[in-house]
């Protein structure tokens, strides 16, 4: 073959590349026939003045294509039947314009996630401190298990999760929450477990019932599964018995969304009192429950109330829990514990979702909890966020001893504090983010598409994550807030 006259003059693109291209557009062009050995590797190199290595990659890369053919002894040739000779002769195709996409549902296109190295400081409210994640320990726990598997554990099966981290939870939730359970399904995070129970019992147009301020991933979840939200009011003791009462008269509510314990995103802690006279109401109404206890380990002035699915006499409770706060939230390990007919149910839509859980991570997990480490880390974390807590607290009675209008309530426990500026926050998150400060602000809480939407004109507040940073970084975080909410 003569020597082909191919520029390689394309900055920013790998030489081989311009080669295969120059090579590829001249077959095509007939500019080389059918059958045409090709020039040596060593001559080639020569021509075009590129390392023999680079040749060859380009010549590999004709061959995987079909424009070339290898042979050991005699070098490339072009092949007889060209890839391009499939079209000889048909008409150019007309042009088409693309047709719209029929989506069942169109959501909200998720943003790429928090870049947690773009904040200096930050006070996301379920943010754990990862750098006191005892990440050796751990690694061991993952070792023993891969040294240890019982390698049909790898199979498609254990649907609801490998027995050994079931045992491990089924125990751990009967000593920390006095909660008995026949049987739980391990989920790919609280998250999964609130879609699966939304596909389980919801059908278009189905009225569910939530806290005014909440958990806006749940909240889309039922949503995008054609759930109507109704919002019930709240104060200063969580959900209001009355306001939940007259709206059961409103709507034929069929399931109540509830964090009782750390209310989200106020974390207020509903009252003995109002928890029975709602599980009454909700049995009276056939309403099923959902109880989603994201934190119950961060509880600081007192032990924590056990979980109303610990006294469920009825069966209408479904009980959601993760391990995203006390390990870290890539670890994927969130379960449900419900009756045993729920749980045969959810199950089955988890089987159409993705088989079944990391198995590697579950066992890990459960080693890790029958050696003893996950009881220690929690016992360490409890006492690093209690410090925070009291850290945070004594900071805002600072802010407010020098004359700013701040208010809060302390709370019993949980991962944050919800604080009342008394001036409107609404571009608050926005310039604080130019600051390198990631706040979570009130509007944020709302669901503005509720059937009852309580929405209010006002929005003051902000949740202010004490658990994922050093008290340092938090008393420095707060004074920027303070002099962007305060300009004067």
């Amino acid at each position: 073959m003569q020597p082909l006259d191919i520029k390689l003059d394309f900055p920013g693109k790998a030489k081989y590349l311009q080669l295969a291209q120059g090579l590829r557009t001249a077959i095509i062009n007939g500019d080389v026939a059918p059958a045409s050995k090709l020039s040596s590797v060593r001559k080639m190199a020569d021509i075009y003045q590129l390392n023999r290595h680079t040749i060859m990659n380009a010549l590999q890369l004709l061959v995987a294509e079909g424009w070339l053919i290898s042979n050991e002894r005699s070098g490339y040739r072009v092949t007889d039947s060209l890839p391009i000779q499939s079209s000889i002769g048909v008409k150019t195709a007309p042009a088409l314009q693309p047709t719209p996409y029929q989506f069942a549902n169109t959501l909200e296109v998720p943003s790429v996630g928090m870049d947690l190295n773009a904040y200096k400081y930050n006070f996301a409210g379920g943010l754990p401190d990862l750098a006191s994640f005892p990440q050796k320990e751990f690694k061991r726990a993952i070792s023993h298990v891969c040294d240890h598997i019982d390698i049909s554990k790898l199979h498609y099966g254990e649907v609801s999760g490998c027995a050994e981290l079931k045992v491990q939870i089924k125990e751990y939730l009967h000593k920390t929450r006095n909660l008995d359970t026949d049987d739980i399904l391990i989920c790919n995070g609280s998250q999964e477990a609130l879609f699966l129970i939304a596909k389980a019992f919801i059908a278009k147009g189905d009225n569910i019932a939530v806290e005014t301020l909440g958990y806006p991933p749940a909240r889309k979840a039922f949503a995008a599964c054609g759930a109507q939200l109704v919002d019930i009011k709240q104060d200063d003791e969580g959900l209001c018995v009355d306001d939940l009462k007259a709206q059961l008269m409103r709507f034929p509510i069929k399931m109540l969304y509830l964090t009782p314990l750390h209310q989200y995103p106020t974390t207020v802690t509903l009252s003995p009192t109002r928890r029975l006279q709602i599980y009454q109401l909700c049995y009276s109404h056939n309403v099923m429950i959902i109880e989603d206890d994201y934190d119950h380990e961060f509880h600081y002035r007192c032990q924590p109330l056990q979980p109303m699915a610990a006294d469920d006499p009825a069966g209408i409770i479904i009980y959601v829990s993760t391990f995203s706060k006390i390990m870290f939230s890539a670890a994927r390990i969130g379960y449900i514990c419900a009756a045993p007919e729920v749980i045969a149910q959810l199950t089955a839509w988890k089987q159409l979702m993705n088989h079944k859980n990391d198995v590697i991570m579950q066992l890990a997990v459960a080693n890790w909890m029958k050696e003893g480490g996950f009881e220690r880390h929690l016992k360490r974390m409890t006492k690093l966020y209690k410090q925070r807590y009291e850290a945070m607290d004594s900071y805002l009675m600072q802010l407010q001893a020098q004359g700013y209008p701040i208010e809060y309530i302390k709370p019993d426990g949980g991962m944050a504090i919800w604080v009342n500026f008394n001036k409107n926050t609404r571009d608050l998150k926005t310039e604080l983010a130019k600051q390198c400060v990631y706040i979570q602000t009130e509007r944020e809480f709302y669901f503005t598409n509720s059937v009852r939407s309580l929405k209010p004109a006002n929005l003051s507040y902000i949740r202010l994550g004490f658990a994922g940073q050093s008290n340092e970084s938090m008393q420095l975080g707060l004074s920027l807030i303070i002099q962007q909410t305060y300009k004067r």
